[in-house]
């Protein structure tokens, strides 16, 4: 028998709801507070052990789980919002809803891989954003809210180390770890609802001294926000950092794939308080190519100046934890020393 599992997400954590190919529910409705995503990923493995087939399907405003499903070889597919009815501000659609959505629409769904990522089959609608989004980013450009600034490129050999996604134990503070041995300030790209569910791990980056950076609530595909939803999950975010840290955050915006439309980037003008930051270093290490590949993209793409895109949350990163010594190290034998986010502009 084939069982669909929707996983829904709000301001709280996380449901679960099982349906049948017929729309059935199975079971009652499962929470899981943020700060769980370990246990939900274990009832999932139990229910796949139970059945033929289980499909587990999150939807565009989620992509904070999808990676540690797949790496603990669970069967993910997305919905997107044409298949299913409206959500809340600071919500997914419910998660019966999604399972239902899924069992009697199944050829609607997306298959989402490691290497494809959440945004699998969205190709393009990033690539159309990407090509129409240029004078929004210009303007804000030119108003140095934008990083990296590529036209204020300089010789001074500086980088910034940014990781993504989390918190996420053990790997965050793995990665801390590593940082504190080498004393590297580093710039983490929090995930909101992560954030809420491990403020010690939060609290420990404040507390060495690295930047905190606004990832949104949930990871989701900013093309599928509108202007409400994004200021709210930007604003939300921002509070669970202060909370957390005891300081307040950096106002540094990194869009979730680096995804976003021309009205995203009109409205985060208006806003008058983001700084958004992209990177010029892609490591990759989201689709897990192993540590050698990860340390030797950082050490051969680096240029002064640039800002490095790694991760801590997402799925496993044992890969990354390993390579960051010998990425730190390459760098350090370079000449470069390592800055934040935050006081890059004074060396681009």
């Amino acid at each position: 028998m084939t069982m669909y599992a929707g996983i829904g997400w709000s301001e709280r954590g996380f449901d679960l709801a099982c349906c049948t190919a017929g729309g059935e529910a199975t079971m009652p409705v499962e929470h899981y507070p943020a700060g769980q995503v370990r246990e939900l990923t274990s009832r999932l493995l139990d229910l796949q052990r139970l059945q033929d087939t289980l499909i587990c399907v999150v939807e565009s405003t989620n992509g904070m789980l999808d990676g540690a499903f797949n790496a603990a070889g669970l069967t993910v597919y997305r919905a997107d919002p044409s298949s299913l009815p409206p959500r809340p501000a600071l919500a997914s659609v419910d998660a019966q809803s999604l399972a239902r959505a899924a069992a009697t629409r199944p050829s609607e769904l997306t298959p989402v891989t490691i290497r494809g990522g959440s945004l699998t089959g969205r190709e393009p609608d990033y690539d159309r954003d990407v090509e129409t989004r240029s004078e929004a980013l210009g303007t804000l450009l030119q108003e140095g809210r934008v990083l990296p600034d590529a036209s204020a490129a300089g010789t001074d050999r500086v980088v910034a180390l940014t990781f993504d996604d989390g918190p996420n134990p053990p790997w965050t503070n793995r990665i801390l770890d590593v940082l504190d041995r080498y004393a590297v300030p580093a710039t983490f790209f929090c995930v909101g609802l992560h954030a809420i569910g491990f403020t010690e791990e939060v609290a420990r980056m404040a507390e060495a001294g690295h930047c905190l950076g606004n990832h949104t609530w949930s990871h989701p595909f900013l093309h599928d926000l509108s202007d409400n939803e994004l200021e709210v999950q930007l604003n939300r975010t921002e509070e669970a950092l202060e909370q957390a840290a005891g300081v307040a955050g950096s106002r540094l915006f990194r869009p979730p794939y680096g995804s976003g439309s021309s009205a995203t980037f009109r409205w985060v003008r208006r806003s008058e308080s983001f700084k958004v930051v992209f990177w010029d270093v892609d490591t990759n290490d989201w689709a897990m190519p192993g540590a050698p590949a990860i340390a030797d993209a950082v050490v051969s793409q680096t240029r002064p100046g640039s800002i490095v895109l790694m991760h801590d949350g997402g799925g496993d990163r044992s890969q990354t934890a390993e390579a960051l010594p010998a990425a730190i190290e390459g760098l350090l034998e370079r000449g470069y020393r390592f800055v934040r986010v935050d006081q890059m502009n004074g060396h681009q």
